[in-house]
């Protein structure tokens, strides 16, 4: 029997046509193109452990004229990994630059959106248990080089109803519900102390691990202190404005109502100091 021979065919170099660069046939320029629901590893600075570890949820955009059919999306995820051993909010302003210039834009946006975790006592106790909280950085650079960031957290809390209290004999409705503050400023501040200014400004905060003695502490507390939402956006926000490092803020607060099959919602936005 013949032994067959194998034959190897060298084709001819593709043609890697880059399309990105072609003229879209529509001349509208858009505004924000990119990634998003990256999953990456970033570095918070701790208050009290120096720096936390956690993963965020990242979305990467730069503006895009007509001229251009497409953005190389590639290129997000390269600069996402030359930065990834220093991925933290003081390094929002180098990737924002790097990400301008690898894509020839004008503008580029960042967002990262990460749980953050407190040890955090029991209140009679002391019992500790870790809290989560949702925090996220938002950036962007425009194309004189601007930067604008924007940190925010959300806090859950409890509040109780002061009308509830009001018009009843013997108790009053309470329910969890969540603060939302995003500020921009002009000094670094700890999100620790952004959280704990939200908290004291609820019925009661709330915590990961009670034992009986605490959870009479927090009903009594949240009893003695019965606050709307209206309260408690008024509350944050008298307190932010009077700190002179935060140039703007939003604050909202959303009631999980316990007796109605809605939310109670308040909202307060400053303007530009």
């Amino acid at each position: 029997m013949k032994s067959r021979k194998s034959t190897i065919v060298t084709l001819p170099p593709a043609d890697l046509t880059d399309v990105q660069n072609h003229a879209s046939p529509r001349t509208i320029d858009i505004d924000k193109v990119g990634v998003k629901n990256i999953s990456y590893p970033i570095v918070v600075l701790d208050k009290f452990k120096g720096t936390q570890h956690t993963v965020a949820r990242i979305n990467m955009y730069v503006n895009l004229p007509h001229r251009h059919k497409g953005t190389h999306m590639s290129r997000f995820i390269e600069i996402l990994s030359e930065y990834r051993r220093d991925i933290s909010l003081r390094k929002i302003g180098a990737i924002l630059e790097e990400t301008r210039r690898r894509l020839n834009a004008q503008s580029a946006h960042i967002e990262m959106t990460f749980p953050y975790f407190i040890d955090k006592p029991a209140p009679v106790t002391k019992a500790r248990g870790l809290m989560e909280y949702i925090c996220s950085f938002t950036g962007a650079m425009d194309e004189e080089g601007r930067l604008d960031l924007v940190v925010g957290i959300t806090v859950p809390i409890t509040t109780l109803c002061p009308c509830s209290k009001e018009i009843s004999q013997v108790g009053a409705h309470n329910q969890r519900g969540e603060v939302r503050i995003q500020v921009r400023y002009k000094r670094f501040f700890w999100i620790e102390d952004l959280i704990r200014l939200a908290e004291e400004c609820a019925s009661c905060e709330v915590y990961a691990l009670l034992k009986r003695q605490d959870e009479k502490f927090v009903t009594e507390k949240a009893y003695s202190n019965p606050m709307f939402v209206e309260d408690v956006v008024r509350e944050i926000a008298h307190r932010l404005s009077k700190d002179d490092n935060f140039t703007w803020y939003a604050v909202e607060s959303e009631n999980f109502e316990s007796i109605h099959n809605h939310s109670a919602y308040a909202y307060i936005e400053s303007k530009v100091k």
